[in-house]
Formats: C-alpha cells, sequence, structure tokens
C-alpha cells in the first residue's frame, strides 16, 4: 500500500519504519523536503520524502503525525482533494503549555480529530494510536499482558480497515476497543494527562493502559 505520512518526527520516523518493514510504499511529507533533517532518514529506509501535498495526493492511506495543534493547517497544506474520500489516521494530540503546566488544549471544546473531520468532511478520520508512546504503537509486544489500543470514527469500513493495520503492527483483536464515533476522541485524547503523569511517575515510556471488564 502507498501511505503518505503528513510530519518528520519521532512518530512519523516509528510508524514508518514499521510500514516500511511490512512492505508498504511511504513517503513522509515535509513543509521543506529539500531542507529536511529527515532526508537522510527516509534514505536509509527506502522510503520518499516530499511535500505535504504530494505525499497526501500520491497515497492511498494517510497517516498524521504532526502536533495536534498544528494538525488542521498540515491537513489545510496537504489539500482537501488529496485527501477526499480517504482514510486518515490521526494520531496526534492537542496539547499546550499553561504556566508550565501540560494541558490539553481541544479545539472548540471539541478534539482534534472533530476538527480535522469537519474540516475535511470526505476525509475518513479514524484516531488511534495517540494514547502510548511511538515504539508501543508500532511494537505491542515490548509490553508484557493484555493493553490497549483505542479507536474513535465515523466509518465503520475505515475503522475496520485501520484495524486491520493495527493487527499487521501485532495488535490483537481483543486488544482493539472501538469507541464509536469522532466525538469519542475527546476522551482518547484527554488520555495524554494521565500518559504524562505515568511516564513521570515510571521515568520511562514503556508502559500502555489497559481495559479488562468482567
Amino acid at each position: 500500500m502507498k501511505i503518505g505520512i503528513l510530519g518528520t518526527g519521532n512518530v512519523a520516523k516509528v510508524v514508518g519504519a514499521k510500514l516500511r518493514s511490512l512492505g508498504h510504499e511511504v513517503t513522509l511529507g515535509s513543509r521543506d523536503p529539500e531542507n529536511s533533517p529527515a532526508k537522510e532518514w527516509a534514505a536509509r529506509h527506502g522510503a520518499e520524502i516530499s511535500t505535504l501535498a504530494q505525499a497526501a495526493a500520491a497515497a492511498e492511506l494517510v497517516v498524521n503525525t504532526a502536533p495536534g495543534l498544528a494538525s488542521l493547517d498540515v491537513l489545510t497544506t496537504a489539500g482537501t482533494d488529496n485527501l477526499d474520500g480517504k482514510v486518515v489516521v490521526d494520531v496526534s494530540n492537542g496539547i499546550e503549555s499553561r504556566n508550565g503546566v501540560v494541558a490539553v488544549a481541544t479545539p472548540d471544546g471539541g478534539s482534534v480529530a472533530e476538527q480535522l473531520q469537519k474540516a475535511f468532511p470526505r476525509a475518513r478520520i479514524v484516531k488511534t494510536l495517540n494514547t502510548m508512546a511511538a515504539q508501543v504503537m508500532v511494537d505491542p509486544g515490548r509490553i508484557p499482558g493484555h493493553h490497549t489500543v483505542f479507536l474513535n470514527g465515523d466509518d465503520a469500513a475505515a475503522k475496520a480497515e485501520v484495524a486491520e493495520l493495527l493487527k499487521s503492527f501485532g495488535w490483537t483483536e481483543a486488544q482493539i476497543v472501538d469507541l464509536g464515533d469522532v466525538v469519542g476522541a475527546r476522551a482518547t485524547e484527554a488520555a495524554l494527562l494521565l500518559f504524562i503523569r505515568l511516564f513521570n511517575a515510571f521515568q520511562t515510556p514503556e508502559f500502555n493502559l489497559s481495559v479488562a471488564k468482567a
């Protein structure tokens, strides 16, 4: 599959490397691909690097790894026409620092995923993987025992497609929890605050949330 990743940071590189190992064609989208520090990474992993619009246009599936508060601008630059009808996996979280304390910044009281779905109604936004560190996203086996990854989105077929992608990363059916429509992303984006507290307590990102039911 041809996959366009919007962003060139750590999450983009970790997810991109996993996708390449699975045989997917990967293009990183950058605002300035000629001067991006990710050029060397792309060459090393057999990936491409291009503009945001080119990455989205060529992709069969798009992954948004941009920071949450920049995501609307990044997808706008990628181009509405280049996203139409495509599954857009959104792993972003909107955060800001308020008096030195990290807080969730929710656009219009909602979530980044809702903001993107409203702005790009013909794109098929699926929120997932945003409640854990990048290495756990693509290698759930590094955390022993049962733990959980969440899905949110309005398009059932899109969520099913993303669930299959998650399974290729190593997630099992029992670990994937569908939380319903895109509005549910408010809950998983807010979970970032818990993640940060746990990271501070454990001094490692090697953990994940586990949901158990009777």
